[in-house]
C-alpha cells in the first residue's frame, strides 16, 4: 500500500510520522513523501529511508494538490493519507485495510488522538452541517465505542481507501487547496452508494495544534460555500436561503469583530470570478450520484458544536431555530 505524506515547513513530528508508516505491521508499505515547502533538511534525510520516495513539486499545493500528487504516484492497491504531525500506531493501517475489504465501505478513516491525552479524541468521524460547516467530532471527549461505525465526514488527517476508489472519484478537487476537500470526497463516497467509515480501534496520535489567521478563515468560508453550492440540490439550496444567508450575515459580523472581514470578501470575489467552474464541477457530481439526495442529507446534521460556530450564548439559540427549520423542509430535499 501506499501512504501519502505532505512535508510543509518545519514540522518536528514528520520523521516520526514517517518511521511509524515504516514500521507498520500487517501491510507493506511505501511512503510517498511529498516536499510541499519543506524548510529544513527533513526531506533530504528521509529521502535516504529504504522505502520512501519523494516528490518535488517546486511549490505548496495545498494539502488537495499535495495529495493528488502523492496519490498518482502511488503503486500499492490502497492509498493511506496522513498528516506530516500524525503518528500511526502500528497496527493501525492493517486495521483500515481490513475495514475497507468489508463489502460496501470505500473510505476507512482512523481514531485520531490528541497528542497530550492519547484517551482523548482529536478527529475521525467529522460531521457535516445542513449549511456545510464541518468540524472535528467529539472533539476531546474519550472513545467509548469499540466497532466501527458510520460517519458522513471523514478527517484527511488520517484516512485509507483503495486506489480504485480514490481514482475512480479523481481524488481531491484542488480549488479547494485545503479544507473540506475531505468532506467532499467523504459526501461524494455517500451519494455513490458507498460508505464511509471510522474505526476506534484504528489509532492515529495527531500533534494538534488549533490556529486562527486570515487566511485560513478565507479558504474555510470560501471552500463551505463551494461545497454547498456543488453538491446540495437545488431543491435543498432554496429551502435552506433563508439560513444560508442568515449565516452569511453572521460570518461577516464576526469577521468584522475578529479582524478577518477582508479574507471573507475575498472568498465572496473568488467564487464570482470562478462561478464557470463551480456550475461545471456541479453538473459532474450531479451525474455520478447514485443515491436519491434524500438519503444521503439525512446524515446531515442541524446541530451546531461549539467548536464550529464561535459564537458564546448565540450557539445554542441558533441551534433551536436550525432544527426546527431542517425538520420542516429535510423531506423535500
Amino acid at each position: 500500500m501506499s501512504a501519502v505524506v505532505l512535508a510543509y515547513k518545519a514540522e518536528p513530528w514528520l520523521p516520526r510520522a514517517v518511521d511509524a508508516l515504516l514500521a507498520s505491521k500487517g501491510v507493506d508499505v511505501e511512503v510517498i513523501l511529498v516536499d510541499n515547502g519543506c524548510t529544513n533538511d527533513d526531506v533530504k534525510i528521509l529521502s535516504e529511508r529504504p522505502g520512501v520516495r519523494v516528490l518535488r513539486p517546486g511549490r505548496n499545493l495545498g494539502f488537495a494538490g499535495g495529495c493528488n500528487l502523492g496519490a498518482a504516484a502511488a503503486t500499492g492497491d490502497y492509498i493511506a493519507l496522513v498528516n506530516s504531525d500524525c503518528v500511526v500506531e502500528e497496527g493501525t493501517l492493517a486495521r483500515l485495510v481490513e475495514v475497507v475489504d468489508t463489502p460496501g465501505v470505500a473510505i476507512a478513516v482512523a481514531s485520531i488522538r490528541l497528542s497530550e491525552d492519547p484517551t482523548l479524541i482529536n478527529a475521525g468521524a467529522n460531521p457535516i452541517h445542513v449549511l456545510g460547516l464541518s468540524w472535528a467530532g467529539n472533539f476531546g471527549k474519550p472513545e467509548t465505542r469499540t466497532e466501527p461505525y458510520d460517519t458522513l465526514g471523514a478527517s484527511g488527517a488520517c484516512l485509507l481507501t483503495t486506489t480504485a476508489h480514490w481514482r475512480a472519484l479523481g481524488g481531491f478537487e484542488e480549488k479547494y487547496f485545503a479544507y473540506h476537500e475531505d468532506a467532499e470526497l467523504s459526501v461524494r463516497t455517500w451519494r455513490r452508494g458507498q460508505r464511509v467509515v471510522c474505526v476506534p480501534d484504528a489509532v492515529a496520535i495527531h500533534r494538534y495544534e488549533f490556529s486562527r489567521n486570515e487566511w485560513k478563515f478565507y479558504l474555510i468560508e470560501r471552500n463551505r460555500l463551494m461545497f454547498v453550492a456543488t453538491l446540495w440540490s437545488a431543491r435543498a439550496l432554496v429551502l435552506l436561503a433563508v439560513p444560508l444567508a442568515a449565516l452569511e450575515c453572521a460570518m461577516l459580523l464576526l469577521g468584522l469583530k475578529q479582524g478577518w472581514v477582508m479574507a471573507k470578501l475575498r472568498g465572496w470575489r473568488w467564487l464570482w470570478r470562478n462561478r464557470r467552474h463551480i456550475r461545471r464541477r456541479r453538473r459532474e457530481l450531479a451525474r455520478e450520484r447514485t443515491v436519491p439526495n434524500q438519503q444521503w442529507m439525512s446524515m446531515l446534521t442541524s446541530t451546531l458544536e461549539p467548536a464550529a460556530m464561535p459564537l458564546p450564548g448565540v450557539t445554542g439559540f441558533l441551534n433551536v431555530l436550525m432544527r426546527s427549520w431542517w425538520a420542516m423542509v429535510r423531506r423535500f430535499v
